[in-house]
């Protein structure tokens, strides 16, 4: 089907929010490759089927002693798609999810498999970790794997915005994974998450608060009032991994489900004077959104990684179900976040300036390059990887 495409994009799990999955041609469905092969354990990976999602895979894992180092938000989203778009989880020292990769399988333009892997092409593997769907069709991942962990998770409620600014580092070093939100309603975030290595040291205990931020003594949803039966288990209940690393459980609708979103990365160092920046527009921004949260990422060495060299800062917008207020609002969030070298989550929603955009990558030439060998007709290109990535035929 791939040789006889003039155009062609996968269908993942339908999780991004802009133009980047998009085709003007054929839509190829993988979900029947989810075949999960055993663990490898001499070489501590695991091999995965191109339409496989973070659930089936990490449950699986756990039942053979092992895991991924970290998750996103959502165990419903598939790895290629989250690997290709760099998604991420939290963590001071937890880089993208698609770090993890170590090999991969695709289908190239001509119809041709074509197998890479980090030891076999190091000269450009690390293009092939954020691919933008623009590369091949990747039909398996080889992933590392570390021994099982447990994740106890405990929940705090009224963090100030000065005392993020204050204690930044601090907060975000209390735990392997920590989250901030807030609605923008009040001058503070409404929780954060801390989510802790059952064998690492925490100042957590349930009870001591966290730079004036109280214990809950209940769990939590992101958003303020919503039920939090479809959250991971918090109150320092230990468990699997899998269970406390992303924010919502599997067997449930993740999120909110009626929503758009949108998520800037920047530099680490500017977290504080980012949010001073956006209470300038705290009104603004509290009219449109449900959530803002707050978390870190470790850097990479992907070469379309928006977390390239630079340890970062993520602000992740989950809006309302407005398209036109959320198209207003966004330009006036990127001109707060201008002065901090934002980069765009590939797959939500920007309206930054595409030339702006592709300055943020030094290795975007050579990327352009790879593409044009491994897709000369450019079937796997569409209206969003031409503005933001490749540039026009």
């Amino acid at each position: 089907m791939v040789h006889h495409s003039a155009r062609i994009k996968v269908l993942g799990a339908r999780h991004s929010f802009n133009g980047i999955a998009d085709s003007g041609g054929d839509l190829l469905s993988l979900d029947a490759l989810n075949a999960i092969t055993d663990v490898d354990q001499r070489n501590q990976t695991v091999t995965v089927g191109g339409g496989v999602r973070f659930g089936p895979l990490c449950a699986y894992l756990h039942r053979e002693g092992y895991a991924l180092p970290n998750m996103a938000s959502l165990p419903h989203i598939s790895v290629a798609g989250a690997y290709a778009t760099a998604t991420h989880g939290s963590g001071d020292h937890n880089p993208i999810l698609a770090a993890s990769l170590s090999a991969l399988e695709m289908v190239t333009a001509d119809g041709e498999v074509a197998r890479m892997s980090r030891a076999g092409d190091p000269a450009y593997f690390d293009a092939l970790q954020v691919g933008l769907g623009a590369l091949g069709l990747v039909t398996s991942l080889t992933l590392d794997v570390i021994p099982t962990f447990d994740v106890a998770q405990y929940a705090y409620e009224g963090l100030s915005f000065e005392a993020m600014e204050l204690h930044f580092d601090e907060i975000m070093a209390s735990a392997y994974s920590v989250s901030l939100f807030t609605d923008w309603q009040q001058p503070a975030f409404n929780a954060v998450w801390c989510k802790t290595r059952g064998a690492d040291p925490t100042i957590h205990d349930g009870e001591t608060p966290l730079f004036g931020a109280t214990a809950a003594h209940r769990d939590l949803h992101p958003l303020p009032g919503t039920d939090a039966q479809s959250c991971t288990p918090q109150l320092g209940v230990a468990g699997p991994w899998h269970e406390r690393l992303p924010h919502f459980r599997m067997e449930f609708q993740p999120s909110r489900g009626d929503e758009l979103q949108s998520e800037y990365l920047l530099p680490r160092q500017h977290a504080a004077a980012a949010l001073r920046s956006l209470k300038g527009i705290q009104a603004r921004i509290a009219e449109v959104v449900l959530v803002n949260e707050v978390r870190t990422v470790a850097a990479d060495t992907a070469w379309m990684s928006p977390c390239h060299h630079r340890d970062s800062v993520a602000f992740h917008f989950t809006w309302k179900p407005d398209w036109a207020a959320v198209r207003v609002l966004l330009p006036l969030i990127e001109a707060c976040l201008a002065p901090f070298e934002p980069r765009p989550h590939w797959g939500k929603l920007f309206t930054m300036d595409p030339a702006g955009v592709r300055q943020q990558y030094p290795r975007l030439l050579e990327f352009q390059e790879l593409a044009r060998g491994h897709d000369p007709s450019a079937k796997f290109s569409n209206t969003f990887l031409k503005t933001y990535v490749l540039g026009a035929d």
